[in-house]
């Protein structure tokens, strides 16, 4: 966790030229991870899931979830630890449950990825939206849970 809160601010600067708006307002959301994690979904990186005002109680029902409301935003910055035992910064994964009838084919989520420095890697239906097309397929292994797929137990916020 200290390295988390090392990198937090650093995270924070390096995002927000991101092409959505959670970029700029990710570090602010409540966080629902102990501590970071390595996911394998997302490249093995460790990330620390962070959701917003929105989202965030049904968010902590974790494994009772069903439909998380609209404009429940999920953000989970990432980072990786070299071999030198560098921190390197990784992606912010930004997940957004939009309205009804946004994109069928993602159960109207927007999916989006911001690079360190700012870049835009992609957003669903905007900017580069094939590059995080790979984000809902696969997210459907979560699909019971709103296409969520969840925090280890161990790394739940209670």
């Amino acid at each position: 966790m200290a390295l988390y809160d090392c990198l937090k601010p650093v995270m924070t600067k390096s995002y927000k030229g991101g092409k959505h708006w959670a970029a700029t307002r990710w570090a602010g959301f409540t966080r629902v991870s102990t501590q970071p994690y390595a996911s394998a979904t997302h490249g093995g990186r460790q990330v620390q899931n962070l959701v917003n005002k929105i989202g965030r109680n049904a968010y902590k029902k974790f494994d009772d979830i069903t439909v998380m409301p609209i404009g429940s935003t999920i953000a989970k910055p990432s980072f990786t630890v070299g071999k030198d035992g560098q921190a390197h910064l990784g992606p912010l994964f930004i997940m957004e449950k939009m309205t009804r009838g946004f994109n069928a084919d993602t159960a109207n989520w927007r999916y989006a990825a911001i690079l360190p420095g700012g870049n835009t890697m992609g957003v669903t239906k905007a900017t580069n939206s094939a590059a995080v097309a790979f984000c809902h397929e696969c997210h459907v292994a979560g699909e019971d849970n709103d296409y969520m797929l969840l925090i280890p137990d161990e790394y739940r916020v209670k």
